[in-house]
């Protein structure tokens, strides 16, 4: 499991005109499935997710979690983290998971995901998806497990 976390001052994505999910402060993921992932992948991962401490203290030290400054998530499914572009010229995505393994473990997440935060929101898996986002920092890591 692969996500790329950006903490931001407001986030949001739309399907075609329809805004599907919107944040204001808090964390933008882009998440990412490979066939080999499973419960333990997206139970650390929502652990993980939820217990970082990215948000300025007093002293401007990374200090404070979501739950401290009533951030949000908003996740979005991104199977293109699993692209690879070593040989060639076009990605090769077989190291993504189908559909079928996908979207149920994409869906745990989400559900994770709200157990441990007040506030998630989600894209639309499969859709052509646009993501507008402002960065806070910009702080953006790269989890993997």
């Amino acid at each position: 499991m692969r996500v790329v976390l950006q903490r931001v001052y407001r986030a949001e994505v739309r399907v075609a005109d329809r805004v599907t999910g919107r944040i204001g402060r808090g964390f933008l993921l882009l998440v990412g499935l490979t066939h080999t992932d499973g419960e333990e992948q997206v139970v650390w991962m929502a652990d993980k997710i939820a217990s970082l401490r990215l948000f300025g203290d007093a002293d401007g030290k990374m200090n404070l979690g979501l739950g401290d400054v009533d951030g949000g998530l908003l996740i979005v499914s991104q199977f293109t983290l699993y692209g690879d572009a070593a040989k060639g010229r076009r990605p090769s995505f077989i190291d993504a998971a189908r559909p079928e393994v996908a979207i149920p473990l994409y869906e745990r997440f989400v559900t994770l995901c709200r157990e441990r935060v007040l506030r998630v929101e989600t894209g639309e898996f499969g859709a052509m998806m646009d993501v507008e986002l402002v960065n806070d920092g910009p702080v953006t890591l790269w989890l993997e497990r």
